[in-house]
């Protein structure tokens, strides 16, 4: 497979480092973002957060209709800095997060597939950052 296209998402999330590490990483945090739209959810994630660990997060429509697991294994975790891993078929993923006082700069790049536009792809995974920033600002205390 062709992979050399990365794509990069980004945004900064109003909560400190260790919040924002927190929500990212924790299976009963990640079923309440993980989606790209209203209609779609995250019922079941597992995820064994180090190098070599394994996660998965449960994808479905909400109406039933289609779902898959998007899951792979840690290459390597700083904890508060860096999470690398790689997806069942091979592609790379890197989020960075830098602590900024009270904010959060969370910058995730990934090799793009080969069956989805660049376009769609990007698109798909802002819309995950950018509930994810939603979710984090609105339940950070």
């Amino acid at each position: 497979m062709e992979t050399s296209k990365k794509i990069t998402v980004e945004t900064t999330v109003q909560a400190p480092v260790a919040k924002v590490w927190e929500y990212w990483t924790e299976p009963a945090h990640i079923t309440k973002w993980n989606a790209a739209s209203d209609d779609w959810h995250t019922p079941r994630a597992e995820n064994d957060l180090r190098a070599g660990g394994k996660f998965l997060s449960r994808m479905e429509a909400k109406d039933g209709s289609f779902g898959f697991d998007f899951e792979g294994v840690y290459d390597e975790v700083k904890v508060h800095e860096l999470i690398e891993y790689s997806l069942e078929d091979g592609r790379k993923v890197t989020i960075t997060f830098k602590g900024q006082g009270d904010a959060t700069e969370v910058v995730e790049s990934f090799d793009a597939d080969t069956e989805n536009s660049i376009d769609m792809q990007q698109q798909g995974w802002q819309a995950i950052l950018n509930n994810f920033k939603k979710y984090a600002e609105q339940t950070a205390v």
